[in-house]
């Protein structure tokens, strides 16, 4: 299928063929019929998308902040490959549409396949021929609401949510500064709602357009005709409520607000304008400055949009789905009336074109609509979460054939794949990176075009079923990696997955019972930390055990970003049950044993998590992992005590060994922070190669994996919890 994106580092923008999207559950594979440019906020992102990288810093400061603290967790090399892989790669564009229904995930009822419905989201309602749309992000079409109408659902419900929080009421008046396609809605809406409206816009065409459309002056802001309307229609009081559509850097909008606003008025921000509030003017009026987020409750609420979880509406009367639905019933019953607003409807084909033309102001529009062709529905690819692969028990090829490339498939095209994993394979010798599968089509293309996939799908059960791949990496969400484990062992591949293998026992268990079922042990847990070239020369320094040790380990973790999904714990577990398993693997292999109990005990909250770990003869093993830290503090540091010697480690920067009158200290500063990806990848590729052994062995790792896991049974009981799969 094809979709429009583009290259945030270059600007450019193409019309990309991308595999067709899987219909995962509580959603549906929508056909788009009409999709709309916001003509404010796309245009935008493409402007900035034109710009150096100076200009890119410039206009987005919250996200230099973000490389600014990456670089001093990760190291610049770490750093920079992270932020030009992001800006390097194809973002998609659009988020408001209408279509057709042409599959219908479970757990879907209120919907059925070939019924018009419009769909919002920048992630779900994107300009392609075929978008994935989960349950609270698409509304069904009143009958007789033409398709090209319904495709303003989205951009309908910013203006109405806007229009919500300006809580306006019978025989107030309005200012609406910014008359392009947000402001013409809020204009509509609040004449709807009996409101007098009094425009603002430099642009003349507009004004007159939206005095068309009910308000009842308009003018330009510079001028006095603005001022005299509101003068006229409220007795010199000023507007009830001001409503912030503008976008640009000028805060002569918010300075007009004050100016023209009734004492203790409303202002309300919809768009994105310079908010420079002028301080005498706001406080002497008392003005209450409120912000309108998109499209209403449930924005940015991955619990809402992804999974599908309601609010209860006598909690929240007006959620997206909610404002949505209420947009296209104002639109069926012609209380707003979007075909004025419509200046071209161009066709899907011309979109790279139909862009460049907005850009350089060749098309003067407030709204532009893409129409997509009829075309044969074609067959959707199914879903990650798809039923097992019948197998027969295939075991995995014991080796290669000599001179033949090892040929790697991988389940998952996220950020740390794309950064510290995919770089080094694609320019490694004898790899052959061979598909890549993802659940959204333009992260698969992307892969594809930057690291050299020969193939991109969201079809799992194609790449289980191709016996030309040797190996799956899984490099998805923690809560799908012990299920696509399974599957994989059960087709008979070598397994690389990110840790952790398993969020719970039942789930360890079942990637075990497939290893049996199978005989298929070729697995290896992302587990990188022991392979790290500095480590690995310090434990060399320090030499073997031999009597009891004592080993401490930091890691001064850091609160993580609003809407993180490693938040999520309900799906995808503790955030210590998702990365300790470092920590305990490093931990083991300095000790060279499993542990056979775990204790753990934290913060309120459990913010903060001290866990003990004993093992075999008497050696114990304290992980602090902590959130509450100075982010400028190194993110890992490390002490080994035993036999008269001490070991350290400084986040990968530095080591030292102190034994006796000796000491060893790492001569100088490596590059940058190599954490042993890169030597774990060569041991599996290795591994898969030869057919010999895996890197780490299969105990090993299912005791550090039961470890983590024993950390939240630690918290819940209070006591050491005994391992009982420990030697």
């Amino acid at each position: 299928m094809k979709q429009v994106v583009q290259n945030y580092k270059s600007g450019e923008l193409a019309l990309l063929d991308v595999p067709v999207p899987g219909c995962k559950p509580d959603g549906v594979l929508v056909r788009s019929a009409y999709s709309l440019i916001s003509t404010g906020t796309e245009l935008m992102k493409v402007s900035e998308a034109g710009m150096s990288m100076l200009g890119k810093a410039r206009s987005r400061p919250d996200q230099v902040a973000k490389v600014v603290q990456s670089v001093a967790t990760n190291g610049v090399p770490a750093t920079y490959r992270k932020v030009m892989g992001k800006l390097d790669s194809y973002t998609p564009l659009g988020y408001s549409l209408c279509g057709v229904v042409e599959q219908v995930g479970a757990g879907i009822d209120d919907v059925k396949v070939g019924d018009l419905v419009a769909c919002a989201g920048n992630e779900h309602a994107l300009h392609a021929e075929l978008n994935w749309v989960p349950k609270n992000l698409y509304a069904p079409v009143p009958d007789g609401l033409a398709p090209r109408h319904a495709a303003f659902g989205t951009v309908g419900s910013i203006a109405l949510q806007g229009v919500r929080q300006g809580e306006s009421q019978l025989g107030e008046v309005a200012l609406v500064i910014g008359l392009g396609l947000i402001g013409q809605l809020v204009v509509q809406l609040l004449a709807a709602s009996g409101v007098r409206v009094i425009g603002a816009d430099p642009d003349p065409v507009r004004c007159e357009l939206a005095e068309r459309l009910g308000a009842a002056a308009c003018g330009d802001p510079a001028s006095a005709a603005v001022e005299t309307a509101v003068a006229e229609l409220t007795g010199g009081h000023g507007v009830d409520q001001v409503y912030l559509a503008a976008g640009g850097g000028s805060n002569q909008p918010v300075e007009l607000a004050a100016r023209l606003s009734r004492d203790r008025g409303r202002v309300v921000d919809i768009g994105k304008c310079r908010l420079d509030l002028p301080w005498n003017a706001y406080y002497e009026k008392e003005l209450d400055v409120r912000f309108s987020r998109s499209y209403g409750p449930g924005r940015y609420d991955p619990e809402y949009e992804l999974e599908g979880r309601d609010y209860p509406i006598g909690y929240v009367r007006w959620t997206e789905r909610r404002n949505l639905a209420c947009f296209l019933d104002l639109l069926a019953r012609g209380r707003v009336d979007v075909e004025p607003l419509i200046s071209r409807i161009a066709d899907f084909d011309d979109a790279v074109e139909t862009y460049r033309s907005l850009k350089d102001g060749e098309l003067k529009a407030v709204a532009v609509l893409f129409r997509y062709p009829d075309r044969a529905p074609e067959a959707p690819a199914p879903a990650v979460a798809v039923p097992a692969v019948s197998t027969g028990g295939r075991k995995p090829s014991p080796a290669r054939a000599p001179k033949t490339p090892v040929r790697l498939a991988f389940v998952g095209a996220g950020n740390y794949a794309t950064s510290m994993l995919l770089p080094h394979l694609a320019q490694r010798d004898g790899v052959e990176l061979s598909t890549v599968v993802t659940t959204t089509a333009l992260s698969g293309a992307n892969a594809q075009r930057k690291f050299g996939f020969a193939g991109a799908t969201t079809d799992l059960d194609a790449v289980l079923g191709d016996t030309s791949v040797d190996a799956v990496f899984v490099v998805t969400r923690h809560s799908s990696h012990a299920e696509l484990t399974r599957k994989a062992l059960l087709a008979g591949k070598a397994v690389f997955v990110e840790k952790p293998l398993a969020l719970t026992e039942e789930e360890l268990a079942g990637v075990l019972a497939a290893v049996e079922e199978s005989g298929n042990d070729r697995l290896q847990v992302g587990f990188n930390r022991r392979f790290a070239p500095l480590l690995q020369e310090a434990r060399k320094r320090f030499g073997p055990l031999t009597g009891p040790a004592s080993l401490r380990y930091l890691v001064n973790a850091g609160r993580l970003d609003h809407g993180s999904w490693y938040l999520q714990q309900g799906t995808e577990g503790s955030r210590f049950a998702g990365e300790g398993g470092h920590f305990i693997d490093t931990a083991s292999w300095l000790l060279d044993a499993d542990p056979v109990s775990v204790y753990a005990t934290g913060t309120p909250g459990n913010e903060d998590l001290q866990v003990v770990l004993r093992y075999p003869g008497g050696s114990t093993a304290t992980i602090s992992y902590v959130t509450t830290g100075s982010p400028g503090f190194p993110k890992e540091t490390l002490d080994l005590v035993a036999d008269g010697k001490v070991l350290r480690l400084d986040d990968f920067v530095r080591a030292s060994v102190y034994g006796g009158r000796k000491k060893w200290v790492s001569s100088r500063l490596p590059k940058a922070r190599d954490k042993g990806q890169n030597a774990e990848l060569a041991a599996f590729v290795k591994a898969v190669r030869t057919g010999g052994p895996m890197p780490v062995p299969l105990q090993s790792l299912v005791a550090t994996t039961a470890a983590t896991l024993a950390v939240r049974a630690g918290l819940a009981g209070g006591a050491p919890v005994t391992l009982e799969s420990a030697r």
